[in-house]
């Protein structure tokens, strides 16, 4: 995964509901990214660094 990719959450995470996308916008080591998480209606639910286990990759960019 990195930049610009869309993710969604697979594990329970900081209160976000399991399957919320979000997009990439920093890769720190492979092993962790800062994630912008989107409702479905496309308001921003919040910036969070998020570990890669908790992700799956939906588009790649």
């Amino acid at each position: 995964m990195k930049e610009l990719d869309v993710v969604k959450i697979v594990k329970e995470f900081n209160n976000i509901p399991i399957g919320t996308k979000g997009a990439i916008v920093l890769e720190y080591d492979g092993t962790y990214y800062e994630v912008e998480f989107f409702a479905s209606n496309g308001d921003t639910i919040g910036v969070y660094t998020t570990p890669c286990d908790v992700l799956e990759l939906v588009v790649s960019n």
